[in-house]
């Protein structure tokens, strides 16, 4: 660890943080006015979820937000990030009715973060649409995107003042695919090959309306800065002299990583790799519609450059082979025709798709700087899952955050990528999507079968901790 004690390790302002989503920790989910998300109506839904699980109470941090800040301040914090629900502020999801309760709730955390030196990253969109924008079509409406830049706008406009950090939309490629092709996320739609294109869209309009509403009216008075957090794996062919393997790890590149960084960082457009295959697959399978990518609008605000930095969320790494695709069906599986395959010297962490890969980290950040222009990068999430019995003494989660920030570590100072802050995913134990709360992320246990939902910090917690405080005393 003598790298992580050196002054010169990481930026002198650099951001040590966790993160939370309003949905999986909030609980509250009828309470003082709050209209129902998306995950509200998916969840009731009996076979949606694990054991039937809900986020209706999860850490119930509606009511014991004092409980997290002390959590927080416990840790060392430098920063917190969490969300807002679109659907407490707004219950019908547009601005003819503000819930002045909710209001009131996210100005309390906020100033009491404030208050306590912890400064806020926050995300406008993590998962939960409101219901009733659901109803008339959700992020398949092209309408969606103007309701989003005036939520957007409220928000700036309301909460902007003590907020330096915006994350406009949290993982669009997940809400996109899990949710309207694999149906697996709410709102569990099952719509394969045409969908998530069309989802993905919408959210990439309606980040950019969002993010040109932020330049325009409040950053000149405001001072922040505004982005989009995007989810990929650190990905390498299977076989390094196979044209094949090759290719198809370009192709997943562009399928993931590419379909909204591309936008943003490098051309306003899709990968042409990406829309070249889907193309080619609609014309195999005798699709004769118009291309299953939509093109943005030259009558709509510009995509690229509407990222003030690059919001990293980064859990795993692939080996890539060429894909077996899905039969004579179109599917985002055969347009990308790219399998995915686990080296066997990866420790799997809990859920059997994290495999512990912390050095992928370090290589993904290296290929973000050499892509997309050398932006200012935050790791905007990162974690270490359990399963199974509980273990308050993690040893095996301590170890990869240690050995991720000195990953992290290296990227700085070796590869020189402008890399401003790290966010642990995640500050509570909590409601994991799909999961329900049979895999736990936490830097700090929640016992659900304690009605006063006590938190008890892990050892991974107390190491993290250690870390910061490291830091922070070198300056």
């Amino acid at each position: 660890m003598a790298l992580i004690q050196d002054a010169n390790m990481f930026p002198r302002d650099f951001a040590w943080g966790a993160g939370t989503a309003a949905y999986q920790v909030e609980g509250g989910w009828q309470a003082d006015g709050k209209g129902p998300s998306i995950w509200d109506t998916f969840c009731h839904e009996k076979g949606r979820v694990f054991g039937d699980q809900s986020g209706d109470v999860a850490c119930n941090s509606y009511e014991l937000w004092e409980r997290d800040l002390e959590c927080i301040q416990q840790l060392g914090l430098t920063h917190y990030r969490f969300s807002l629900s679109w659907s407490r502020l707004l219950p019908d999801g547009t601005t003819r009715h503000v819930n002045q309760k909710g209001v009131q709730y996210y100005n309390k955390v906020i100033n009491d973060l404030v208050g306590c030196n912890v400064s806020p990253m926050v995300t406008l969109y993590h998962f939960d649409l409101p219901q009733a924008l659901q109803d008339q079509g959700g992020w398949k409406s092209p309408c969606i995107a103007s309701l989003f830049e005036s939520y957007a706008k409220f928000c700036f406009q309301t909460f902007g003042d003590r907020v330096k950090l915006w994350i406009t939309i949290n993982e669009p490629y997940v809400c996109a695919k899990l949710g309207h092709e694999d149906g697996i996320h709410a709102p569990g739609l099952k719509e394969p090959g045409v969908t998530a294109y069309l989802v993905g869209h919408n959210m990439l309009r309606a980040h950019a309306m969002a993010w040109h509403g932020y330049n325009s009216y409040f950053r000149t008075a405001q001072r922040g800065l505004v982005s989009l957090a995007i989810n990929s794996d650190w990905i390498e062919p299977l076989n390094t002299h196979c044209e094949e393997d090759i290719a198809a790890t370009e192709r997943y590149l562009a399928f993931t990583l590419g379909w909204f960084a591309w936008p943003l960082f490098v051309t306003g457009d899709y990968p042409e790799i990406m829309r070249s295959a889907i193309d080619a697959e609609s014309k195999k399978l005798g699709y004769n519609g118009s291309s299953r990518l939509p093109s943005f609008s030259k009558d709509e605000p510009t995509i690229l450059g509407t990222a003030d930095f690059f919001a990293l969320n980064y859990y795993t790494s692939r080996k890539i082979k060429q894909g077996e695709g899905c039969g004579n069906i179109l599917c985002m599986k055969s347009d990308r025709d790219a399998g995915e395959v686990l080296d066997a010297s990866w420790p799997i962490c809990g859920v059997s798709w994290l495999a512990v890969v912390p050095d992928g980290l370090r290589k993904l950040l290296k290929y973000i700087k050499d892509t997309f222009k050398n932006p200012a990068v935050y790791i905007t999430e990162n974690g270490f899952s359990q399963v199974g019995p509980l273990q308050i003494e993690d040893d095996q989660r301590s170890k990869f955050y240690k050995d991720t920030i000195m990953e992290i570590a290296k990227a700085v100072q070796a590869d020189r990528v402008d890399i401003r802050g790290y966010f642990a995913w995640t500050l509570l134990d909590n409601f994991e999507w799909a999961d329900g709360y049979s895999v736990r992320f936490g830097l700090y246990h929640v016992d659900f079968e304690d009605e006063k939902l006590s938190r008890t910090m892990y050892q991974s917690g107390r190491e993290y901790s250690k870390i910061i405080l490291k830091h922070k005393f070198s300056q």
